[in-house]
């Protein structure tokens, strides 16, 4: 009698054991986490930030000084690059479900850009889009209005970058990646190269984002690619970076993604390699968690992305914070309003600080499985592998409950098997 009681009990002794065991290590978690909203600087400012979210959490929002929502939209399965217009408008790239799939099969994705007028509520007021094959790193990641009022695409799609005349409708210049890499049959079918980004770095010459070879390019019209950053597709220099920021000649500002940090690169004129002069792995006692954008500001500090970590966070040269917000649903760029990424000011290489924090390392199985978890469903910056550990561990406490139920209740069923 004694050993069936002991038999029922144990199964409830692990369901309590996994309880306790998540309860303990995410409410201790909760408990001990920094906070990610910290403000030093009373600047009257706006700071414009596309949210690419999980599921269906993509906005538009824009945060005053003190970190509050002045305003924001959604309405689209996510956002990426935003930029404030002179018009007072904001261009933001999105992607979201459509029935008009052109030659593909609706429900598709369309991808392209909104134009977005925050006053007086948020109203998207004339948009641009074409569908795309796969719903999958296929949608337009950046774009911008140049001088000439046309629009300056970053296509994943094709993998190219090109110019449209948005009154015409047409293409009024083309450059794809095909001229410079060796591309398969149908890119459409591929996650093949992943150009994330472009930007104007002078007439007729563009700074791309190519994130599958870990490498930056720059392409002049007439000329095609005339400088590569990364040759070698060196990981430990690049690793699947996000919108890059021009500082000048030989200068260039990078959120290195895969890397989790954010690095200047200067060009050594002498050997012609790019090198690192200014890392920060970390920012306030929180290691960087995906940083996908990091734009010099004209009073010298660095306003960074923490995507995964849901932050944007500004720093001046020495590592130190300024200011600090909190963005849930993985913010994917932020820009200072009107400032952008129209400013480049590098820092000098000869400065004594240039590395903040140490490079965080994957644990097999367990970064992937948060990974993973955090493209689907928004959760806390502070979760970490630890707590992905601690799930397992009470899941398989739970199956073995589970197990050990089913054995009471089949042998109460049947006594004599």
């Amino acid at each position: 009698m004694q050993l069936r009681i002991d038999v029922i009990r144990l199964p409830f002794f692990l369901i309590i054991t996994g309880i306790l065991l998540v309860g303990v290590t995410f409410g201790a978690s909760w408990a001990l986490a920094p906070n990610t909203t910290k403000i030093t600087s009373q600047t009257n400012t706006t700071i414009l930030v596309g949210v690419q979210g999980p599921g269906w959490g993509g906005n538009v929002t824009a945060l005053d000084n003190n970190g509050s929502v002045r305003w924001s939209i959604g309405n689209a399965i996510s956002y990426q690059g935003v930029s404030y217009l002179d018009n007072g408008t904001v261009l933001a790239t999105y992607a979201d479900k459509y029935q008009r799939c052109g030659p593909y099969t609706p429900p598709c994705k369309r991808t392209g850009i909104r134009f977005i007028d925050p006053q007086p509520k948020p109203t998207v007021t004339s948009e641009w889009s074409y569908p795309v094959r796969t719903r999958k790193d296929s949608e337009v990641h950046d774009a911008e209005m140049l001088p000439s009022g046309e629009l300056l695409v970053a296509d994943m799609e094709y993998e190219s970058i090109y110019t449209y005349n948005l009154s015409t409708g047409q293409q009024t210049w083309v450059w794809n990646a095909s001229q410079y890499y060796d591309a398969p049959a149908d890119p459409t079918q591929t996650d093949w190269l992943h150009i994330n980004d472009v930007d104007r770095i002078e007439p007729g010459r563009y700074l791309v984002s190519v994130r599958n070879t870990n490498q930056l390019i720059i392409v002049e019209r007439g000329k095609g690619v005339v400088e590569v950053i990364n040759k070698d597709r060196d990981p430990t220099l690049l690793n699947k970076q996000h919108n890059p920021h021009w500082l000048g000649d030989g200068a260039v500002l990078v959120a290195d993604s895969e890397n989790n940090r954010v690095v200047e690169l200067h060009k050594n004129e002498s050997t012609g390699q790019w090198e690192e002069t200014w890392v920060v792995y970390e920012i306030d006692g929180i290691a960087l968690d995906w940083p996908r954008d990091a734009d010099r500001l004209p009073n010298g500090h660095t306003l960074i992305t923490d995507s995964r970590n849901n932050r944007v966070v500004e720093i001046r040269q020495n590592g130190s914070v300024v200011n600090s917000y909190q963005v849930p649903n993985l913010p994917y760029e932020a820009d200072r309003v009107p400032y952008g990424e129209s400013y480049g000011h590098p820092y000098e290489s000869a400065e004594s600080d240039t590395e903040f924090g140490d490079q965080s390392l994957d644990i097999p199985v367990l970064s992937l499985l948060l990974t993973g978890t955090q493209h689907v469903i928004p959760l806390p910056f502070w979760v970490s592998e630890l707590h992905v550990l601690a799930v397992l561990v009470a899941i398989v406490l739970w199956a073995g409950a589970g197990v050990l139920l089913i054995k009471v209740w089949w042998t109460s069923l049947w006594p004599s098997r």
